[in-house]
């Protein structure tokens, strides 16, 4: 499989001074000021074809802009299932020994063992926006608190169907602790706050693309489209192959549909009371916090273990208030 590689340094001192070392700085105006090195970072998003892929890599070039010594590799698989292909770019950015990864694995488990490899390598890794299984090997988790995204979710649904009524969780793919965090999160929190919904499937899977989440939505609702009052999704792939097939089957407005993250399109659809909320995340703050973690690592200042970077609900009342406008509308990397 082909993948790209956008590489941008960024080094402010280069353009006041030429081309100077990267462990010093040549005296100006009478004195002699000590540059940090420059910091080559790989950051290796879960797939590079996403727009909540792209919001994170503003984050991270944003980062590297204001500290001025950074490097910054941008390199990931173009699918969020392609986790062979991941680990190979780690591999590779082990063997070119940068000074940093800041990593989204694809799988929990499969990536355990190669962040243990760069870690003996002397390659300090920072995971972003879903976590492994075994955390020893890594500096930090920089993300959403994503078991809280699951209970928003929940809790966001049950409002819309008036706490009552049968409900479906459509989950997504297997492997990523993202994923099942909010899941999980999403029927605890049904289980416990909310006796009168009821769960007609809540262990089918969507898969990774929105064509192979409208083929499972078309099969859950031939099978419940009766009885259904609200689907809950966790990513915004899933949600826009349901929302298709809820459009098609002439259940749009009858089926609250509660999705998470946004594009374009899911915000449009928002706009427009197709579907009642999104549980939006912050991705620029994940990038931009994923590099600034790994910098101060670095430098040899201490880091938190784990950062959360904030969950929010947005729906067509909300679309106004500045936080929300802002995370629906990300910046992009220029």
């Amino acid at each position: 499989m082909s993948r790209y590689l956008i590489a941008i340094t960024l080094i402010s001192t280069s353009l006041l001074f030429g081309c100077a070392s990267r462990s010093e700085t040549p005296p100006g105006d009478g004195e002699t000021a000590t540059q940090e090195p420059l910091y080559r970072i790989a950051v290796i998003p879960m797939a590079t074809t996403d727009v909540f892929w792209t919001s994170v890599h503003s984050g991270a070039m944003q980062a590297a802009e204001e500290l001025g010594n950074v490097e910054i590799y941008w390199e990931g698989p173009l699918t969020m299932n392609d986790r062979e292909g991941q680990i190979n770019i780690v591999q590779n950015y082990v063997a070119q020994e940068v000074d940093g990864i800041v990593l989204a694995p694809i799988d929990r488990t499969a990536l355990v063992r190669y962040v243990a490899d760069a870690r003996v390598s002397g390659i300090p890794v920072v995971v972003i926006d879903s976590a492994l299984d075994d955390e020893s090997a890594t500096v930090s988790f920089v993300a959403t608190d994503n078991y809280h995204g699951g209970q928003l979710g929940a809790r966001t649904l049950a409002r819309f169907m008036n706490n009552k009524g049968d409900a479906i969780l459509l989950r997504y793919t297997v492997g990523q602790e993202s994923a099942t965090q909010r899941e999980q999160a999403f029927l605890d929190t049904i289980a416990k706050e909310f006796p009168d919904i009821h769960m007609l499937s809540d262990n089918q899977y969507s898969g990774p693309t929105e064509v192979d989440a409208y083929n499972k939505a078309m099969d859950l609702l031939n099978q419940f489209g009766d009885r259904v009052d609200g689907i809950f999704v966790i990513c915004n792939r899933t949600a826009t192959g349901v929302l298709q097939a809820l459009e098609e089957e002439e259940l749009v407005g009858k089926v609250k549909l509660i999705g998470f993250d946004r594009t374009s399109h899911l915000v449009k659809a928002l706009e427009d009371g197709k579907l009642q909320a999104l549980v939006v995340q912050d991705p620029v703050n994940i990038g931009y916090l994923g590099v600034k973690t790994m910098v101060a690592h670095l430098r040899g200042e201490p880091v938190e273990k784990r950062i959360y970077t904030g969950e929010y609900v947005a729906t067509k009342e909300n679309l106004d208030d500045p936080k929300i406008n802002r995370l629906l509308h990300p910046q992009k990397v220029d």
